[in-house]
């Protein structure tokens, strides 16, 4: 995840967002999954609008959360 593989920073965001083995926190999960959109990752840029949308982990922003749905949306990921 340190060195830029999106699907790692997904899964690593994931443990942070669940506090799978983790203490939970949406800061760092939010973090990471946007690290992965920017790098056009779906799954990245569909946790990433999640987090815009509910306000987890950044200031909610419905607007960047519908932008990244659609990104994801575009490249076929169903769940957006």
């Amino acid at each position: 995840a340190n060195k830029g593989h999106a699907g790692a920073q997904c899964e690593l965001g994931r443990f942070f967002e669940s506090g799978r083995g983790m203490p939970v926190d949406h800061d760092e999960a939010a973090r990471l999954y946007h690290r992965a959109a920017e790098q056009g990752n779906p799954l990245g840029q569909y946790k990433s609008a999640k987090c815009y949308h509910q306000g987890k982990g950044v200031r909610q922003d419905n607007r960047e959360a519908a932008r990244l749905f659609g990104l994801a949306a575009q490249q076929g990921l169903a769940e957006a």
